[in-house]
């Protein structure tokens, strides 16, 4: 045993002093390895969808159902289970709902906790003991430790397990305890929860999103576009400022900026009445849902909506300039308009323009911002960076979330990994320097923290400048198309102008050589190895598959976003995988919480098993087991140095 070996060893026996507590945590470990593996939940793209991921959580896509179906199987009808479903996934509404047409509560609270304790058991048995009395309620984690870890199957406990039961009722508690055994359950069938990117923009309530996210019990974010792009403007870049303001405006989602963060957008509605007063903005109308926007503010959000987006492509513009590296100088138009005869030249070809009234144009320099830009530009800047909602927000992205996963044999990622037509990974210069694959996603995320933390003025703007980049960027790994045509979009009627290629990744998914090197460059072999991904939806209603390669990739972005249900026919995918193998489960529209409630109605419609293994899934086949797999041979080791002499038990643990 080498000096190294021997110092390591001497700093594990300051946590097992003694010959028997080294043992025990070996045979803890030991019995903690053979336990099933615990169920994973995948989301992605949820883009402010608040009501629809809430649900989907809730009946973690399904396996809730499934507990329900294991436990009383053929005992149990239909409506029975969609209500037991129903209260699980909102207790406190469901209750509300039972009060008003049950005769007996007293009777339907037994009947029913006693439903709950055996889905509870069911739900906590892959579970050591000590891992469930951590989940447990603090108000009842006495009761509740009892009724499932109690036998009332036998004489000596059925008396003391009823009265235990019969007193939360007497006390008039039996509506709280049937609550905290809803979120016990749901806590305990999923373990851990895994969002593939995207949880900003387009839906109306983001920020609720993660509110709910920052109280998951165990999360992990690879972080999407929409995601970097909120990121980067809590940072400070003003680019990512303009964008995330043109967003909001022109899906009548501002309350979100507003209302959700408490940011001021009044400069910018300063700005908006003061330049574009006369102007009717045609180009620029919001993209509103019914019910969740008030049709009042469209004249001035239109005009807000024009203002940030004519200063998003002077900033843009002037971005492009400083990095030459980005190769985006063609993704510059402002200079290329010719006003007086309503043009604008486009990849060499002139187009007519929609919208000729540029006010804050100035022609000899077409990328400068007018002095009243420049001050809502800085005012909006400070509102960003002074918000404490949204800094508290970004830093647990930064905290929990990171470019891609590697965990438990799957790799996952938002968008692509950049790769030539040949399949091999696409060089991308970044700051002088060229990097592909793996290497390019680290160096992204490197910079990407930067942005946010670092100290030195040089090196945070380097990771501002690349947090946009990373937003739009034709080489972005969590982009994947070959240009964002926004400009077009507004500006010129030819649709051919709007396209927007994607990157030869999503045309050589079927090639198992090409995935087989993805997973390779990130440490992953074998066919157990899988690609979980989000970011382009999945158009099911069109006979597309989410299942690619056979299924050694799944992309999972069905439209969980409203503004793409139109195009892909459904809600969503999700994904579990549980100690059975994966399962992914294909999401309808979610209509309502009521009607979730009243009618024992469910979101997901279709489930498919993508791969059941031979074997049962346990601990010790999981990255936590391989951690725990070495800890037991350290555990070993120091046993060995006690017995050998080289260590000496520490005596002041024994007591005499």
């Amino acid at each position: 045993m080498n000096d190294g070996d021997l110092r390591y060893l001497k700093s594990l026996s300051k946590r097992y002093p003694t010959i028997a507590s080294a043992a025990t945590e070996i045979i803890n470990l030991q019995a903690i390895l053979s336990l099933p593996k615990g169920t994973e939940h995948f989301i992605t793209d949820i883009h402010g969808e608040y009501d629809q991921y809430l649900h989907v959580i809730k009946n973690g896509s399904g396996a809730i159902r499934r507990k329900i179906e294991d436990e009383f199987g053929n005992t149990f009808s239909m409506s029975d289970k969609k209500a037991m479903a129903a209260l699980i996934y909102y207790p406190e509404l469901k209750l509300e709902q039972v009060a008003k047409s049950e005769e007996n509560m007293e009777d339907w609270y037994r009947v029913t906790i006693y439903r709950l304790i055996h889905i509870c058991r069911n739900a906590a048995s892959k579970y050591t003991r000590s891992k469930v009395r951590k989940a447990l309620p603090k108000d009842f984690a006495y009761v509740i430790e009892e009724l499932i870890t109690g036998r009332p199957d036998l004489s000596d406990q059925e008396a003391y397990f009823n009265e235990i039961v019969n007193s939360v009722i007497e006390t008039g508690r039996a509506q709280e305890l049937i609550i905290s055994f809803a979120n016990l359950i749901r806590r305990l069938v999923v373990d851990h929860l895994h969002v593939v990117g995207d949880i900003f923009d387009r839906g109306p309530y983001p920020h609720m999103v993660m509110d709910s996210l920052m109280e998951h019990h165990s999360v992990d974010i690879q972080w999407g576009n929409h995601d970097v792009l909120w990121m980067g403007a809590a940072a400070g870049s003003v680019c990512c400022i303009a964008n995330v303001i043109r967003i909001a405006a022109k899906y009548g989602n501002l309350d979100i900026l507003e209302d959700g963060y408490g940011i001021n957008l009044v400069p910018l509605a300063r700005l908006a009445l003061s330049r574009y007063e006369k102007d009717e903005c045609k180009c620029f109308k919001v993209d509103y849902r019914e019910g969740d926007y008030d049709v009042r503010d469209a004249l001035l959000d239109e005009k807000m909506h024009k203002a940030i987006a004519v200063i998003q492509f002077k900033l843009e513009g002037q971005m492009i300039q400083r990095h030459p590296e980005f190769d985006m100088v063609d993704r510059m138009f402002l200079d290329k308009m010719d006003l007086k005869k309503g043009t604008v030249q486009v990849y060499g070809k002139e187009y007519p323009l929609k919208d000729t009234v540029f006010p804050t144009l100035d022609e000899n320099d077409p990328y400068a911002l007018s002095t009243d830009e420049k001050e809502a530009v800085e005012r909006l800047r400070g509102a960003f960076l002074n918000c404490e909602k949204l800094q508290r927000h970004v830093r647990f992205l930064f905290t929990k979330g990171s470019l891609y996963n590697v965990y438990n044999g799957n790799l996952l990622y938002h968008g692509c990994v950049p790769l030539n037509e040949d399949g091999s990974f696409q060089k991308v210069n970044i700051y002088g320097e060229e990097y592909a694959g793996r290497q390019l996603y680290d160096v992204l995320e490197k910079y990407a923290r930067k942005g946010y933390y670092s100290i030195d003025p040089e090196e945070k703007q380097k990771g501002l400048d690349i947090l946009w980049f990373i937003w739009e960027n034709k080489n972005s790994p969590v982009f994947g198309k070959g240009k964002m045509t926004t400009y077009e979009r507004y500006f010129v009627a030819d649709k051919e102008t709007h396209k927007e290629p994607k990157n030869p990744y999503y045309r050589l998914l079927e090639k198992e050589e090409v995935v087989d090197n993805i997973l390779k460059e990130f440490g992953l072999w074998g066919t157990d190895a899988h690609i979980i991904n989000g970011h382009i939806p999945v158009e099911a209603k069109h006979g597309e598959s989410p299942v690619k390669c056979n299924g050694r990739l799944l992309i999972i972005d069905g439209g969980f976003s409203k503004a793409y249900q139109g195009k892909t026919g459904i809600a969503g995918y999700t994904l579990i995988f549980n100690s059975y193998g994966l399962v992914l489960a294909a999401h309808e529209p979610f209509e309502s919480v009521e009607k979730a409630v009243q009618e024992g109605s469910d979101i997901h419609s279709e489930m498919r098993i993508v791969q059941q293994v031979d074997k049962r899934m346990t601990v010790a086949d999981t990255d936590t087991g391989k951690e725990m797999k070495e800890a037991v041979k350290d555990l070993e080791e120091l046993l060995s140095a006690y017995r050998t002499g080289l260590i000496v038990e520490n005596a002041q643990d024994f007591i005499y």
